[in-house]
Formats: C-alpha cells, sequence, structure tokens
C-alpha cells in the first residue's frame, strides 16, 4: 500500500518532487531550461527595506508606503513571492489585514477595499498605495515578503497632520469609559488621539490639567508648567500618566485627534443671535452643516481660523478660534477657548458652519 501511494504521489501532474509551500512549488536547482536555478536553501539572504523615518500626510489624500526587497546576491532566476501587508494593532484590538498578493492576483481586506494597491512599477517594488485616507488610517503597516520558507518583513509608520484637543461632555469632567470615549471623539470628526500626539503635542505646548483617554486605553495627560493641582510642583514638565485602566468601569476625559480637514469651516454672518436649533437651521439654509469640535480645531490649526466671536458647535458647546491673541479676545495663547455647554434653548450665540468642498 505504501509503495502504490508513492508511486501514485510521483505521478501527479505539476508536482513533479519540487518542495510547495504557500501556494508554491519551488525549483530544486534542476533547471533545463537555462540550465541554472538558485535553490531554496543555497546561502542566498532575502532582504525587506523600508524607510526609518515616519510619513505624514492629511486625510483624503493618497500616499505610498514605499517597500522594496532584493537578493544578497543577487538571483539569476526570479522566485515566485507572497506579499502580505497588514496593520498592527494599537490598543489591544486584532491586527487587520490589508492587502495580500501573489503575482499580479492580489485581495484587499474589510476598509481598505477599492482604497488600496500594489506599485509594483519596477522589480521586488511591493509598495502600498492607499487613496482616500481616513482618520484610523494612521498606526504602524508591516510589509511582509513570503518566499518559500524564508519571510521577512519591515515596518512602515503613517502619521496624518493634525491637531490633538482634550474634549469632556456636556454632563461635565471625568464622565467617559473607555468606549463612550470613543465615540465621543467620532462625534466631533476626530479620534482618540494616540501617545505619540499627544506627546508631540505637548512638545508643541499643549498644558492640561485633566487626565484623558488615549487610543491604547492608557489615561494621561500633558503639563508645561508643573503646579500643584497637576501632579505637584516638585515635577519636571511632561506627560503625566496614571497607567492602563479598565475600559468599563473607570472615567476620565479624552484626548481627540482631529486631522487637517477638505472643507471649510466658517463664522456664518447673521443679522441676530442664535438658540442651538436655531444655529443648526441657519447653516442648512446657507447649504451647510453646523461644525464639529473636531473640525473647528483643525480650521484653527492649519487653515488659520482667527475670530473673536463665540459660536455654537455641533455638540452644544460654545467656543472660537484665536491665531493671534488680541485685548478683548480671552488669554494671551493662541488656542480655542471655550465656554462650556450654555443653556442651548435660552442663551444666544453665532454659529461656525462647516462646507465640505
Amino acid at each position: 500500500m505504501g509503495l502504490l501511494l508513492l508511486v501514485l504521489l510521483f505521478l501527479l501532474p505539476g508536482i513533479s518532487g519540487l518542495p510547495f509551500y504557500n501556494g508554491f512549488y519551488y525549483s530544486n536547482g534542476r533547471n533545463p531550461g537555462n540550465g541554472y536555478s538558485e535553490g531554496l536553501f543555497n546561502g542566498v539572504k532575502l532582504v525587506v527595506e523600508t524607510p526609518e523615518e515616519t510619513l505624514f500626510t492629511h486625510r483624503g489624500a493618497s500616499v505610498t508606503l514605499p517597500c522594496h526587497y532584493h537578493y544578497e546576491p543577487d538571483l539569476v532566476s526570479p522566485r515566485p513571492v507572497r506579499i502580505k501587508w497588514w496593520k498592527l494593532s494599537e490598543n489591544g484590538a486584532p491586527e487587520q489585514d490589508v492587502l495580500v498578493a501573489i503575482g499580479l492576483k492580489h485581495r484587499s481586506f474589510g476598509d481598505y477595499q477599492g482604497r488600496v494597491h500594489l506599485r509594483q512599477d519596477k522589480e521586488h517594488d511591493v509598495s502600498l498605495e492607499i487613496r482616500d485616507l481616513r482618520l484610523e488610517d494612521y498606526g504602524r503597516y508591516r510589509c511582509e515578503v513570503i518566499d518559500g520558507l524564508e519571510d521577512e518583513s519591515g515596518l512602515v509608520e503613517l502619521e496624518l497632520r493634525g491637531v490633538v484637543f482634550p474634549y469632556q461632555p456636556p454632563q461635565g469632567r471625568y464622565q467617559l469609559n473607555f468606549p463612550e470615549a470613543q465615540q465621543a471623539c467620532e462625534e466631533q470628526d476626530a479620534v482618540v488621539a494616540s501617545f505619540e500626539q499627544l506627546f508631540r503635542a505637548w512638545e508643541e505646548g499643549l498644558d492640561w490639567c485633566n487626565a484623558g483617554w488615549l487610543q491604547d486605553a492608557s489615561v494621561q495627560y500633558p503639563i508645561m508648567l508643573p503646579r500643584q493641582p497637576c501632579g505637584g510642583l516638585g515635577l519636571a514638565p511632561g506627560v503625566r500618566s496614571y497607567g492602563p485602566r479598565h475600559r468599563h468601569l473607570h472615567r476620565y476625559d479624552v484626548f481627540c485627534f482631529a486631522a487637517a480637514l477638505k472643507g471649510q469651516v466658517y463664522y456664518l454672518e447673521h443679522p441676530e443671535k442664535l438658540t442651538l436649533t436655531q444655529a443648526r437651521e441657519a447653516c442648512q439654509e446657507d447649504s451647510a452643516q453646523i461644525a464639529k469640535v473636531g473640525q473647528l480645531f483643525a480650521a484653527w490649526k492649519f487653515r488659520g481660523l482667527d475670530r473673536c466671536d463665540a459660536g455654537w458647535l455641533a455638540d452644544g458647546s460654545v467656543r472660537y478660534p484665536v491665531v493671534h491673541p488680541r485685548l478683548n479676545c480671552g488669554p494671551p495663547e493662541p488656542g480655542v477657548r471655550t465656554f462650556g455647554f450654555p443653556d442651548p434653548q435660552n442663551s444666544l450665540y453665532g454659529v461656525y458652519c462647516y462646507r465640505q468642498h
């Protein structure tokens, strides 16, 4: 019986005794076509190259994540390879498959379907192009090249240009567990900020004494000017950390990250002040919608929106952006000022609208 199975295997078409792995048959060194072929285990090294520096771009753009591979020494005969791109987890969530490819055949996954493809402009170029970038696309991506039993990979870090801002809901300070914090940022056209984004914002001068959730479910806050209520006078400036917290039981504020806008935020010139409901209707009548907090921060940061006029936003808060501090316009530092959450039915203010391009 064993001898019969051995004969049948030997006679199967397309196998011819070649090693099989990951859907490929590999040459064992016998190649009647040109008399020479690289063996699978002959000391040839597979090398994958990706950039060390972080790539920066903006929402809505297209970006290429570079990835190239080569052999040391060079191969005379090409080998079939399998390419896999995936996005690494940042907060305990599962890793996301982005794209797999074998030759000209490829498959993309999830929200990346229809937005990603391999460049393959040159030999051994397996760079990934992502179109119409979304807020959730930032992070670390791994490019993996599989050649038989050899498997090499490299990392590419993608960062969107954006602004970090602290957020608390109308109910007040420390009201959000982690899922609620994620939802709060999403409702403001933002996502929960990563530690790297918060640290960069601290380097740019962000100073905030209330602790907030970050993307990895840790709770931290940035301090530029040490003071007694914010960890004490004896601590140096820095990002204070409470460490990881229970995602459902513990409640804090949240640090959100809003990316640069494709549309326009503007203060609506209106003959009279408005309630919140009237403010929403006024934006709609102007072929726009009432702006969200993340959109106002992005317009202040990247479009230089500078108004001393307080206006309603979609979450029921009243704020105004100041690029050039001046008299009767709040503190002497640039920033987005807030009046909190006034009575939506009896308080009268202007409104900030958002119109997509």
